[in-house]
């Protein structure tokens, strides 16, 4: 974990603020684009958000909360309560979203999709790549960044506001693609749904703010062995594998608790593991929030 301080509370679209954190203790730990973090909030909550700013800062982060009306309490707090001066502690960055070298990028954004795409076209551009952005949202006001973006690369981003224009031809972008371009999609689902039909998927690259909500058959119990300790912990079909740890005394660090960020992920040495989360979780791992076991153990480094 880091500590950091609120330097800067910026509003940057209509219901979107970004937050500048600067390091209490010296540089901040290095990241790339696509990278994101957990904030620690003062109301105990514990909330994602992707990297924004220049990976060549390490004195600083740069991430934006848009205000969710239907928020589980982190953007609430973040816009009605949370003042520059205040301590917070963030995690070290992780990435679930490389971006892979490659000659051409198409990259597609949509609303506060935006903020792990913005360093991502930066880094393209400064490699000498092709790149090129649409970004969509309701309404240039509504679209954080959008000012920023027409500032630094007027000639490469289109953005589209969809209450003066029509959503973007994804499939006569798909049809017009380079053989030789690699396309990152972030945004609301529909947006996903959309870049998934047309887009090759060996080509297509995306992350999910939310869980795709896919169907599995119905959970079963199973047990987990926690080598380092010892204990056996018993998961019921009505609970997750992180609730069952934590209840044991086995806690595991968690955010999302939708599969999405990756902070639950535990090592599996021993059984086969159930992967439901949208992550893709590398050989060997799963991430406890929504993750189960196919067989009936499991073995995990804990």
């Amino acid at each position: 974990m880091q500590q950091t301080i609120l330097d800067r509370v910026d509003r940057v679209a209509d219901g979107v603020v970004s937050l500048v954190l600067r390091g209490t203790t010296g540089p901040l730990a290095p990241w790339e684009p696509g990278a994101h973090i957990d904030l620690a909030l003062p109301n105990w909550l514990t909330r994602q958000y992707s990297l924004c700013g220049d990976p060549a800062d390490r004195e600083s982060y740069r991430v934006a909360v848009r205000h969710e009306p239907l928020s589980r309490g982190g953007s609430e707090y973040v816009h009605l309560f949370l003042r520059p001066g205040r301590n917070l502690t963030v995690s070290l960055p992780r990435n679930n979203f490389p971006l892979v070298p490659a000659p051409e990028y198409l990259f597609l954004a949509g609303g506060i999709g935006i903020t792990p795409i913005l360093p991502m076209l930066r880094a393209a551009v400064a490699s000498g790549a092709g790149a090129r952005l649409v970004y969509v949202g309701r309404s240039i006001a509504a679209m954080p960044f959008a000012a920023e973006l027409r500032a630094s690369h007027p000639d490469r981003v289109d953005i589209v506001a969809t209450e003066t224009r029509d959503r973007p031809d994804f499939a006569a972008l798909a049809a017009a693609l380079s053989p030789r371009a690699l396309v990152y999609c972030c945004g609301p689902g529909s947006m996903l749904a959309a870049a998934e039909a047309v887009f090759p998927s060996d080509r297509l690259h995306t992350e999910r703010f939310r869980s795709a909500g896919r169907a599995f058959a119905p959970n079963r119990a199973f047990d987990v062995v926690c080598v380092r300790s010892g204990q056996s912990v018993q998961v019921a079909p009505d609970e997750t594998l992180l609730d069952a740890l934590t209840h044991a005394g086995q806690p595991v660090p968690s955010g999302c608790r939708e599969g999405v960020c990756g902070s639950c992920e535990l090592t599996v040495l021993d059984g086969e593991p159930e992967h439901r989360d949208d992550i893709g979780a590398p050989p060997g791992r799963m991430f406890a929030c929504v993750s189960r076991a196919l067989s009936s153990r499991l073995v995990v480094d804990l």
